[in-house]
């Protein structure tokens, strides 16, 4: 799964001199949290949050008359608050990298590129939702997860149990656990078209305890 088939294709985009004001309401009109700024090459040259805008309005302790306010954010334009250093990534890049790339900068949201034209841009929201499909949240089904052995062979071994009975596995998601060097692992599956009791039963054999399991 790459970023373009998550992605939303061309974003709303502003320009460096758009006002503090305009950029809030446009976002608050079409719903986003972030605006890649553009320059009028089309260049992709900043990026703006909500609360990039939110934090660059006076605080109520300022001590400017009520009337002044509008006036002074109607000057300030976007290019003083915007982040000038924008982490993007080709439109190519595997879904699990943008998170990682996310995660470990702690932003919200990347510029989708295509060499040097902006195509997109994937957020948070749109990786939750990739996570949701994965373990096959919106689908009805029984829900198991379990501890396995980090050997090679033990999803196969896993899933072929689940076949056996007849199960279709709709969502799949493993992790490590923590401090067991690879070894200990949690699988989580969800399976539809096998009783609950028969699918523990398949499972049992071929994990090493069966962790929670529930209808949903």
């Amino acid at each position: 799964m790459l970023v373009r088939e998550r992605m939303t294709p061309n974003p709303i985009t502003i320009t460096p001199d758009t006002s503090v004001p305009d950029a809030l309401h446009l976002m608050r009109e079409r719903k986003v949290r972030r605006l890649p700024v553009l320059d009028r090459h089309g260049q992709l040259v900043g990026i703006v949050s909500d609360k990039d805008l939110l934090h660059a309005s006076p605080s109520p302790a300022t001590t400017l008359a009520i009337w002044e306010i509008p006036e002074l954010l109607a000057k300030l334009k976007v290019e003083r608050v915007m982040t000038r250093e924008v982490i993007t990534v080709p439109e190519d890049t595997p879904i699990e990298e943008a998170a990682r790339i996310m995660a470990d900068h702690r932003i919200g949201g990347l510029p989708v590129m295509r060499g040097q034209t902006l195509v997109g841009i994937i957020t948070e929201t749109d990786l939750f939702k990739t996570f949701l499909e994965l373990l096959g949240g919106r689908r009805p089904g029984v829900r198991v997860t379990a501890s396995t052995s980090g050997a090679k062979g033990t999803v196969a071994r896993i899933t072929g149990a689940i076949f056996g009975v007849g199960g279709d596995i709709v969502g799949l998601g493993f992790s490590e656990i923590g401090g067991s060097d690879g070894m200990q692992w949690e699988v989580t599956v969800k399976v539809q078209d096998v009783p609950r009791d028969r699918l523990v039963e398949a499972i049992r054999p071929v994990v090493h305890a069966i962790l929670d399991v529930r209808e949903m």
